[in-house]
């Protein structure tokens, strides 16, 4: 059972925000773009060779912010699954956004996946079948962020570093990378084969 609706989560928040970073209950813009500068530092500095999976892509953000910081990948894929999600991210990014259950389905073979926030609302079993099928799907690894720490909520989701390196050690990860710091309760993995 998920641990709150996430259709309703992200409905209202578009209704009340529009697609803004408010829109996916960013606290800010400048947060999530912190975030996706994080993501990109355990990136290869050529993104241009690489096919980079945005797994929970909301409106095609990162794309836009990657092309911003002229680090464009050889090509970029979305997956969501939230419909409005799929027809934002399709026109904004020009880009081949699909829909999928990403803790159920099987997700297209890409050299990176990324995630950026989407783990936030799982449940811990939803966040590790999330994070294994995008481990999975990659060639050379899955880098996302999430809420850190050992707090209970209703809503959020939070992990530890004892959490991930236990996932890490499920999945026969060779090398976990770990940053924090850069936000209050934010940390950001990088899980490479």
């Amino acid at each position: 059972m998920p641990r709150i609706d996430s259709e309703k989560f992200y409905s209202s928040a578009i209704e009340m925000h529009g697609t803004s970073a408010r829109g996916l209950n960013w606290a800010s813009k400048e947060n999530q773009e912190l975030r996706f500068d994080v993501l990109l530092e355990f990136l290869p500095k050529k993104l241009s060779e690489y096919v980079i999976a945005d797994a929970g892509c909301g409106f095609g953000d990162l794309f836009s912010f990657m092309n911003k910081r002229k680090k464009t990948p050889k090509r970029y894929l979305g997956v969501d699954s939230h419909l409005d999600m799929y027809s934002i991210a399709s026109k904004k990014t020009g880009c081949e956004i699909i829909i999928a259950d990403i803790c159920k389905d099987e997700l297209p073979k890409t050299d990176y996946f990324l995630c950026s926030g989407a783990l936030n609302v799982l449940t811990k079993f939803e966040t590790r079948q999330f994070i294994r099928n995008c481990y999975k799907a990659s060639k050379h690894g899955f880098i996302f962020n999430a809420l850190h720490g050992n707090k209970e909520s209703q809503t959020y989701n939070y992990l530890t570093r004892d959490d991930i390196k236990t996932i890490a050690k499920e999945l026969d990860v060779k090398e976990t990378l770990f940053k924090d710091g850069y936000l209050t309760n934010d940390i950001t993995v990088g899980f490479f084969k």
